[in-house]
């Protein structure tokens, strides 16, 4: 699940090579521990805090990246009875349910999770811990508005009206991740069958779907380096952070009414041949020095109260202060269901 621009993900995937230790040596220290941490393909840390926990804790630590969020719980699911690894991170609260199905995680809660991450638990057991926060929203590329003397949209609705046709970029819901969280929105939104003829009226004035959030986001997008057509994208709530001039102001901001709400989980593999590290690891990853980095190394929130933030994403990233959201076991009865009618709807 990519979610931040090119340049950003191409310094995440330089540091980052399937099954290798994140600090770049490759081989652990005598006597450590290994712990495969299996993560969704956009996982980015700071290395020299990798490194300290690596050092302190005694534990190396490796990572298989394993696509976007979908795709990493379905890997998750499929290989239940023989573990990918000791601890994942990534599965979001669009897919959290069917991995906690599968029986994909074991109870484990951190001392942390009282901090901030246990208002958004999935289940009674605690088998999934959350680790940030990533709220899908619309962008808008603020200059173009100006310069084409068009008023920003200011809520979904506004989509529809003619003054906007084939001015949106979207990633499919089919294929992507914050393309179905969108999907859920318009659903939690509109309700049924309520969200069908929205997304009639959104298709039929010219909104553009792409395969994925980078195709919608850095070829379609005004606001991006890649300087698309369209001015409006489907992206986060936290991306206007890092599309700042040079004298630091956003040129795009996130439209807050209509988001999503997506959180990110981390859990201990049911299996894991090292439970005992795969917590230690857990733990880390709630810890100061790994929350007080997520915002600048994945562009998402972090989960834990009172961790600081960038200089500046007070007002150019603020967390959305009224997110849509489904619940849980709605999403899980309903998820194959909405895709297959959307499909329909859309395709066909």
């Amino acid at each position: 699940m990519n979610r931040y621009p090119r340049w950003v993900a191409a310094l995440a995937i330089a540091s980052l090579t399937t099954g290798c230790s994140l600090i770049g040596s490759g081989e652990p220290e005598s006597g450590a521990r290994t712990v495969t941490l299996v993560a969704h393909d956009s996982f980015a840390a700071d290395p020299a805090a990798l490194a300290d926990f690596e050092r302190r804790s005694g534990i190396h630590l490796e990572v298989r990246n394993s696509g976007d969020a979908g795709e990493l719980t379905n890997k998750l699911a499929l290989s239940q009875a023989a573990p990918l690894g000791d601890v994942a991170y990534g599965v979001d609260s669009t897919f959290a349910s069917r991995a906690l199905s599968a029986d994909v995680f074991e109870p484990y809660r951190p001392d942390a999770a009282d901090r901030g991450p246990q208002r958004y638990a999935q289940d009674q057991q605690h088998r999934l811990t959350a680790v940030d926060v990533a709220d899908v929203c619309l962008n808008v590329d603020t200059r173009w508005f100006a310069e084409h003397r068009v008023p920003e949209p200011a809520t979904l609705r506004d989509l529809t009206d003619p003054r906007y046709r084939d001015l949106v970029a979207l990633p499919d819901p089919t294929t992507s991740s914050p393309g179905l969280a969108f999907l859920l929105g318009t659903i939690a939104t509109f309700g049924e069958p309520g969200w069908q003829d929205y997304w009639r009226q959104l298709t039929a004035n010219g909104a553009k779907l792409s395969s994925g959030w980078e195709e919608a986001y850095n070829q379609d997008f005004s606001g991006s380096t890649g300087q698309g057509p369209r001015p409006i994208v489907l992206s986060y709530a936290s991306s206007p952070a890092a599309e700042v001039d040079e004298a630091g102001r956003p040129r795009t901001r996130a439209l807050l009414d209509g988001c999503y709400r997506q959180v990110e989980y981390a859990g201990v593999l049911t299996g894991a041949k090292d439970p005992e590290a795969a917590r230690e690891v857990v733990d880390f990853l709630l810890s100061p020095e790994f929350q007080g980095q997520v915002a600048e190394q994945m562009y998402v929130y972090p989960a834990v109260e009172g961790i600081a933030l960038p200089p500046g994403w007070e007002t150019s990233a603020p967390l959305p202060p009224r997110p849509t959201e489904l619940p849980a076991a709605e999403v899980e009865r309903n998820r194959d269901r909405w895709v297959d009618e959307w499909r329909t709807l859309i395709r066909g």
